[in-house]
């Protein structure tokens, strides 16, 4: 799904981060920029707003067996957009894209590239990642769900979080980290807080979903959506109710690295976010979390103490 969005010109997916690989997947899949499978792509993103954590979305809602791409798990879970469109019709036209351009043939040209990156990451990201703090963070109960980490190679500086239920199997929650090589150093970007980010995500914007917690934060949200506009826009943050997810998942990202000791990384994290990133609030919902963590019998899930986020949000 990444190398279609990127031959179809999407611009979250167009960029050279992966150096050599960036340069593979642009002769290998340049060529089929007019491919009929390409040209429809195009035309979805136009009509339905198809991009983004829409493409994660439907990637992880997909599998390739014996050389043919078939939709699997609950379709009813795609974001808006996918649901106007005929998944059947979509999933044959990936197919002839698939088989038209090789596609298996480059994928495992490049397994020993994969695969260097992967004992990388594992041995220099995954040692901070503990599954089981969200469930005790979020709901003071033990993490049911199964959780998975998939390097976007054609990603590059894009993140994406998304989750899926598959039949007979626990709630899988999903983070889609980009592979980006920093143009200074020649080096790839191994980034702790960007897995915990979109891990983040598959337990925060659920929260936003409950109505009467929407309706206690939508004044706050679309405050503080006017309050840093230009910095939003920047980061196509574009709705009230983006700008309040964003804003709690990456607090909870500070509160993680806290709560595992981890205070430069919290530290530092709270900088870029308030001073770069454009969350001036940044300390406000920390504190807020922070309040909640340790007052966990008056306030058992984070859904309990929601309406306590938007107060302290607004002062």
């Amino acid at each position: 799904m990444g190398i279609l969005s990127r031959t179809a010109g999407f611009e979250e997916f167009s960029g050279n981060f992966a150096g050599q690989y960036s340069k593979d997947a642009e002769a290998w899949f340049g060529k089929y920029r007019e491919h009929p499978t390409v040209v429809y792509y195009k035309d979805l993103r136009a009509r339905h707003d198809i991009g983004y954590e829409r493409v994660t979305s439907m990637a992880v809602h997909l599998e390739t067996d014996k050389g043919r791409v078939r939709l699997i798990g609950n379709h009813a879970e795609l974001p808006g957009g996918w649901q106007d469109i005929d998944l059947g019709d979509f999933v044959k036209r990936l197919n002839k894209f698939y088989a038209d351009s090789r596609f298996h043939e480059f994928f495992e040209q490049h397994q020993t590239f994969y695969n260097d990156f992967l004992k990388t990451y594992n041995a220099n990201v995954m040692p901070h990642i503990h599954p089981e703090w969200f469930g005790r963070f979020y709901n003071g109960a033990e993490t049911t769900e199964r959780f998975r980490l998939i390097i976007g190679f054609s990603y590059g500086t894009t993140n994406n979080g998304a989750s899926r239920q598959l039949p007979g199997q626990p709630r899988e929650v999903i983070a889609v980290c980009g592979y980006y090589i920093n143009p200074s150093t020649g080096r790839h970007q191994l980034d702790v807080s960007l897995p915990l980010h979109e891990f983040n995500h598959s337990f925060v914007n659920p929260l936003l979903d409950n109505a009467d917690n929407a309706k206690v934060i939508q004044d706050v949200g679309q405050k503080l959506l006017q309050l840093s506009q230009s910095a939003m826009e920047t980061l196509h943050y574009n709705d009230w109710r983006i700008v309040v997810n964003e804003s709690l998942v990456r607090a909870a990202v500070i509160v993680y690295f806290y709560e595992h000791g981890l205070n430069k990384f919290a530290m530092k994290t709270l900088e870029i976010e308030t001073m770069g990133n454009g969350f001036p609030w940044m300390l406000d919902a920390v504190a807020a979390l922070r309040y909640y963590a340790a007052h966990r019998t008056q306030y058992p899930t984070l859904n309990d103490f929601y309406p306590e986020i938007a107060r302290s949000l607004d002062r």
